[in-house]
Formats: structure tokens, sequence, C-alpha cells
């Protein structure tokens, strides 16, 4: 398993994921009115966040992609 997220892609990824969380939870929002579309907020927001956190999208290397800088 090789890192296939870079840095930038990291920090958005996080905050997105935080966002959705946060916003799931919001109980004025359309979110938090199904339970269905909650807790899809809150899981795609966690994979967001563990995506970013150990630097590998399975999506990413499924198309063979990747946001990080390749060093030489």
């Amino acid at each position: 398993m090789h890192a296939n997220v870079g840095s930038i892609d990291r920090i958005v990824r996080i905050i997105a994921g935080v966002v959705l969380v946060v916003l799931a939870f919001v109980p004025a929002l359309p979110l938090a009115a199904s339970p269905v579309l909650q807790w899809g907020a809150v899981l795609v927001g966690f994979v967001l966040v563990m995506t970013a956190l150990v630097r590998f999208c399975p999506l990413y290397a499924l198309f063979r992609l990747s946001t990080r800088k390749v060093s030489h």
C-alpha cells in the first residue's frame, strides 16, 4: 500500500470530512432530518478523514491516480 494522497488533498479531505460530520448533527439542516442522510454524511466524513490520515485512497489506487508529489 503506497501513499497516494498529497498534502493539499489531505487538508481538503480533513476539512470536508469534519464539516460533513458536524453538519450531520445540526438539527436545522436537512441532513439531520433523515437518519439515512445523517449517517451517510457521517460515514463519508469518517472515510475522508481516515484516508487523509493514512495517506491512502483505495479509489485512487483502483484508477491508478495519485496527488502525492514524487521525489526523485
